[in-house]
């Protein structure tokens, strides 16, 4: 009997991973990709979005440079910049490409479809070519919504795809949508000189986070210019030469430069001949899939975006993961599942965001008894040795046994710092086990001890 084929459409997190997985406990695997191996959603949003952020936050540094004792100034250049996040781009693919290759991963640049359960056409610039699977799996990522009032046209009205960069640094953007991507977009051109109106449809910006933590980032816009607009729903986007005014439901209006639509995403799913191969998709168009990440098909996943879970790069890296162990039978002894309750995930505004397992709000909401500690970064000596004191660490736990249940951080280092607490409630520590790790001093990292206490 050959060895076990897996065909994979789509290179992103979990596409790859699950390749470099499965090849090494010996599997023959062959990805189709039609874009960019590492994923478009991963190398055209995420690594550019955060390229973009960084240079926003050194050019926020040099401006609290004199409270440093420094005096220093910085001027963007917007094609240095667009090299940059190029070179990043194309470093990273590079590197994918040559892992890939030397596990022994075919990699098939091109669009697939199923033609029956067990067989994938791929359409090369070579023409179509039949692949043979064992398991397939659906890894095709998803792409940003484009409402139907808004005329897109990658000049003046633009997606999230098309501003990294933009064409030109607006004058004045005003981003719609005030979720994750709305409050990135807002810290990148706020940061990188642009005036911001950032339109939130509800009565406060990331309206499923933790209402402490938007009121940090509400003051930080603010304090930055940013103009908040609540409860605006837009509702029609008009452009002139160079200008858009975007109309909302209850009849304000805001001109700027630019419109950029932050309003979510859709899954790519059309296309690929998931009839033929008997996969049902929701309403919306993501695959359903159960805790092995498998479709109702029993040999065929979906991972990522597309499987409709957390869309989170990490999230998608460890489906990849847990389905190559599971096709390669190695579930069949007691393993941990993925709890997609207990993933970390992070915001890249200033300052930073981060948060993982259950938040205050949930657990009131349901009744749970929670014991809640919290500690200002403004405490913190390596904070103040920074100069930048804004934020606190937020850690929710159970009052009986001290289990580490969830937590907050909003301040300097957010995402790395959650890492910590990321473990302690994966592995069900308790704040004393956090208490008792000799931490080192002066670090921001010693706040979640004293949160612990």
């Amino acid at each position: 009997m050959g060895a076990t084929r897996l065909v994979i459409i789509g290179g992103g997190p979990a596409g790859n991973t699950a390749a470099t997985v499965a090849a090494s406990l010996g599997a023959e695997v062959t990805i189709v990709e039609r874009d960019v191996i590492g994923g478009a959603a991963h190398l055209w949003d995420c690594i550019p979005s955060k390229a973009l952020i960084a240079t926003g936050g050194e050019l926020a540094e040099l401006t609290r440079a004199p409270t440093m004792g420094l005096k220093a100034q910085g001027t963007l250049d917007i094609e240095a910049l667009r090299r940059r996040v190029q070179d990043i781009e194309a470093h990273l693919h590079d590197q994918l490409c040559t892992l890939l290759g030397s596990q022994g991963v075919r990699l098939v640049m091109g669009t697939a479809r199923f033609k029956d359960p067990h067989t994938i056409v791929a359409d090369t610039e070579h023409g179509l070519e039949e692949l043979d699977a064992d398991y397939v799996l659906i890894a095709t990522g998803s792409r940003p919504r484009v409402p139907a009032f808004a005329p897109v046209d990658g000049e003046r009205v633009l997606t999230t795809r098309q501003a990294y960069p933009p064409p030109e640094i607006p004058d004045h953007a005003i981003v719609i949508g005030s979720g994750v991507t709305g409050v990135e977009f807002t810290h990148m051109f706020a940061s990188l000189g642009s005036q911001v109106t950032l339109l939130v449809s509800r009565q406060q910006v990331l309206p499923i986070k933790d209402a402490e933590v938007a009121a940090v980032l509400e003051e930080a816009f603010l304090a930055r210019g940013v103009a908040l607009l609540k409860g605006a729903r837009a509702t029609a986007i008009t452009r002139a030469a160079d200008a858009v005014t975007v109309t909302c439901e209850d009849g304000r209006v805001v001109n700027g430069s630019h419109a950029v639509l932050a309003v979510g995403s859709l899954p790519n799913s059309e296309g690929l001949g998931l009839e033929e191969a008997g996969v049902d998709v929701d309403e919306d168009g993501y695959v359903q899939v159960n805790h092995n990440c498998l479709a109702n098909v029993a040999h065929i996943y979906a991972a990522g975006d597309v499987s409709g879970r957390l869309p989170l790069s990490s999230v998608a890296a460890m489906q990849g993961r847990k389905i190559a162990e599971h096709l390669m039978g190695l579930h069949n002894r007691p393993h941990r599942h993925l709890d997609y309750d207990k993933a970390a995930s992070a915001i890249f505004t200033e300052p930073e965001i981060a948060d993982v397992g259950l938040a205050e709000a949930e657990a009131f909401a349901s009744g749970r008894k929670i014991r809640v500690t919290k500690v200002p970064f403004s405490a913190n000596a390596k904070a103040l040795i920074k100069g930048d004191p804004r934020g606190f660490v937020k850690i929710i736990s159970d009052p009986a046994r001290g289990v580490v249940l969830g937590g907050s951080i909003v301040g300097g280092n957010a995402a790395e710092l959650i890492g910590i607490l990321a473990v302690a409630v994966a592995n069900g520590l308790t704040v004393t086990d956090i208490i008792d790790a000799l931490l080192v001093h002066p670090t921001l990292s010693e706040s979640l001890a004293e949160a612990a206490s």
